[in-house]
């Protein structure tokens, strides 16, 4: 498949937007790996328990901007979730508009 012609098709490390349901509103960074930065950031601080976060803590980690553009030009976006007293919030890292 041509990836121009992807559902999430763009310029690869072009600006993002990253979001955490209900905890950070949405805020739009020029590079990739500086919405990374700030998405951990948020992350790490909050009660997510110790499976939750060597998860995020992984996924975030070495390797954190080529898994997430592939999700991007994959599904248009990169779509988590985490249980968080005792409810599910997401967490969205989506082609800036």
């Amino acid at each position: 498949m041509n990836s121009s012609t992807g559902k999430g098709a763009r310029r690869p490390g072009g600006p993002v937007t990253v979001e955490i349901e209900d905890i950070a509103a949405p805020a739009t960074f020029s590079h990739l790996p500086d919405a990374i930065a700030a998405l951990w950031q948020a992350l790490r601080v909050l009660p997510l328990g110790w499976n939750q976060y060597e998860a995020y803590r992984h996924f975030l980690g070495t390797g954190a901007a080529e898994r997430i553009e592939e999700s991007i030009e994959r599904d248009g976006e990169l779509s988590l979730t985490f249980r968080m007293a005792g409810r599910l919030h997401s967490v969205w890292v989506r082609p800036a508009r």
